[in-house]
């Protein structure tokens, strides 16, 4: 029989000569099998990487998905600031795996990058949730905080996002290319598995949980702090059982120097005396060897065909900015289930986990046999168009809700509303600097004017003259006012007369989707109100009016109201979205691999970069925003699709030896303030 038959190493079949002088060795030891799982030919240490994974996305995704909300409503950023910020955060996110990969490449190694940089992600979250925190410092400290722990996690995310889905690769060896090529699908599957979990899970984190008597963002960014550091963990469990491949050399900086190389040289030798090459990058030849230079020529064709796809980022990325803000807007209430406003990001992995499998095992299947070459181009270029119309889509519905929306003011106007809260009707006349007449309303008792009336004024603030008219009484009073603003005039009882109040309202409160109350005590005594553990009021007697306060939508049957010698409960009914309400108090009172990942990557890091640009300098209402990008887009596909008719693949055997083939994977009484909704 021959021996060597079997797959057995060398040195356990053969034993080195012992020679005078020289003591006897032992044989190596053999090198054994990494093992597989359930018997199969997976590595068991793959399964430490994909939850590793699955523990990784989650975090990301679940603390971005509250970003927006977090930038909006905790920090009191305007939209605008909030969208431009999110993106350059994204942005970030996407340009760090260049140096992760250089890192991994050329100087620590795949393991050692991941668990390095990975110690910095769990860093920046535990910094950003600190951030979170209301009883911790000022606004400023707040923002300072905010943005060293979102550094920190871009760099950690971005750093490892280049490293984690090819270390699994490195772990199957070359005759097992079928489950390694199985192994990236169940990677991809980690990813969206985290993704849609987490998009569903902080939200609820946020809205449903109260922190110091407010949406909770601590704890949604807590949370996914904690599931980053089981990822560390568990990546650092499977230590033994990796098959660790040492650094092979930076080859991104290798296919750089070499583009430039040929650059340089082609100009060096511009002589017409000098003949010319085939290719741009033959002028390289004189320092680098052939095999770079073929491959460098096909990666510079696949290069080419990414120079639309930051557009295609740019409408991408703005589920969770933009989307977000215009859900904020939004009823979500689906009848069955309360969605919050960035939860709506969890349709995009929800619909991945559905579409990808039904277009692979059925629409892909049923075009092959109809005789349609529907390459991954021409896909490409469908899922553009789709996009276009996404958008054209999202820019309608934005149209609709303006439309709904009461207009807000403008220069030298206001927005006035009249409430009576006395026993009779009350007629009023507003009049202007020269007693003209600028409006005139009848008020029956315990009612207010329909709607909101605007008054013009002469300049940015006026006093506003007012006769008011009850039963056999003339009362005149005057207020003033400030343009842009929103007020309420309260008519209240004064011992036989009357009397007037004049209350600002709070600013924009039907367009941030927040649920917002206030209180008008027509007592003599003082009243604590409780709407939770959280959430209270105290309000002064004889008509002082409480601040505007965020709470939470839903039903609010019983909320608990206590004066200094009773305690009584009320029916305060459905506070929903979008709605301010004002409830009046009163005595009855009711209710490469390595170089096109990095390319690919770069895509969604430039396109983050032009939302950023268009959000900060463009000065488009937001409908008009929508229809931008989607014509951009739609442009961008046209030419995209011409690059891709011309595009010609280059083959594996044209640049490969046979020897050294491989797979490439890329992963990539009470009256109150009624609000015009919309229905998600």
């Amino acid at each position: 029989m021959n021996p060597f038959q079997k797959n057995e190493p060398m040195e356990i079949l053969f034993s080195p000569v012992c020679t005078e002088g020289v003591p006897p060795q032992n044989p190596s030891p053999p090198k054994k099998p990494p093992p597989k799982i359930c018997g199969s030919n997976y590595p068991l240490s793959i399964a430490f990487i994909v939850v590793n994974e699955f523990c990784e996305r989650f975090s990301y995704y679940g603390m971005k998905a509250v970003l927006t909300l977090y930038f909006l409503y905790f920090l009191h950023w305007n939209e605008d600031t909030s969208t431009s910020v999110y993106h350059a955060f994204s942005s970030l996110c996407y340009f760090t795996p260049i140096l992760g990969a250089a890192i991994a490449d050329s100087l620590l190694g795949k393991f050692k990058t991941i668990i390095y940089l990975s110690l910095v992600y769990v860093l920046g979250h535990v910094i950003k949730s600190l951030g979170a925190l209301p009883i911790l410092g000022g606004q400023v400290i707040h923002t300072v905080l905010s943005l060293v722990g979102l550094s920190l996690i871009a760099l950690g995310t971005g750093g490892i996002k280049p490293c984690v889905a090819a270390f699994g690769g490195d772990q199957f060896e070359e005759k097992h290319a079928e489950e390694r090529t199985r192994y990236f699908s169940v990677f991809y599957l980690a990813i969206n598995a985290g993704s849609l979990i987490s998009t569903f899970i902080t939200p609820m984190l946020r809205g449903d949980v109260q922190c110091f008597g407010e949406d909770c963002y601590a704890l949604a960014f807590g949370v996914p702090g904690l599931l980053m550091v089981i990822a560390l963990v568990v990546f650092a469990m499977g230590s033994k059982m990796y098959k660790k491949t040492p650094p092979q050399g930076n080859i991104v900086a290798q296919v750089v120097r070499c583009i430039w190389f040929a650059i340089f040289n082609r100009f060096k030798n511009r002589s017409s005396d000098i003949p010319k090459r085939q290719h741009w990058l033959d002028w390289a030849a004189e320092r680098y060897p052939k095999q770079l230079i073929m491959d460098v020529k096909a990666l510079t064709r696949v290069l080419f065909l990414y120079i639309p796809l930051p557009m295609f980022w740019a409408l991408m990325d703005q589920q969770g900015s933009r989307w977000t803000l215009q859900a904020t807007r939004m009823n979500g209430n689906l009848g069955f289930f309360v969605l919050q406003p960035d939860q709506m990001q969890v349709i995009n992995p929800f619909l991945v986990l559905i579409f990808i499998p039904l277009f692979d095992l059925v629409i892909y299947r049923l075009v092959s046999k109809c005789g349609i070459n529907f390459s991954s181009l021409r896909k490409m270029a469908v899922g553009m168009i789709l996009a276009c119309l996404a958008f054209a889509a999202a820019a309608a519905v934005e149209i609709k809700i303006n439309g709904m929306a009461p207009p807000q003011p403008g220069p030298q106007e206001v927005f006035l509303q009249v409430l009576n809260l006395a026993d009779d009707e009350v007629k009023v006349i507003v009049l202007g600097n020269e007693n003209n007449s600028l409006l005139v309303e009848s008020i029956k008792s315990f009612q207010k004017t329909p709607h909101y009336s605007k008054l013009h004024l002469k300049t940015k603030s006026q006093d506003l003259h007012f006769h008011l008219k009850y039963q056999n009484l003339s009362v005149y009073t005057e207020h003033s006012v400030e343009e842009k603003n929103w007020y309420s005039l309260i008519i209240r009882e004064d011992g036989k007369s009357i009397s007037s109040i004049m209350v600002k309202d709070v600013e924009n409160r039907t367009t941030n989707g927040m649920t917002t109350i206030r209180f008008v005590n027509t007592l003599h005594k003082g009243v604590n109100i409780s709407l939770g553990t959280d959430i209270s009021f105290n309000v002064g007697e004889d008509y002082v009016v409480s601040a505007y306060r965020n709470v939470q939508r839903g039903e609010y049957p019983a909320v608990h109201f206590r004066t200094e010698d009773e305690d009584f409960f009320l029916n305060l009914g459905l506070l929903d979205f979008g709605a301010a309400y004002l409830f009046i108090i009163t005595k009855a009172p009711s209710s490469m691999k390595s170089v096109l990942q990095a390319a690919w990557l770069l895509t969604v890091a430039v396109g983050n970069i032009i939302v950023l640009v268009v959000a900060q300098f463009s000065g488009l209402v937001q409908w008009a925003e929508f229809i931008l990008f989607s014509c951009v887009l739609l442009v961008v596909c046209l030419i995209f699709s011409i690059m891709g008719y011309y595009y010609v693949p280059v083959r594996p055997e044209d640049i490969q030896g046979p020897e050294d083939k491989q797979i490439l994977h890329i992963q990539g009484n009470m009256i109150n303030l009624e609000t015009k909704k919309t229905k998600l």
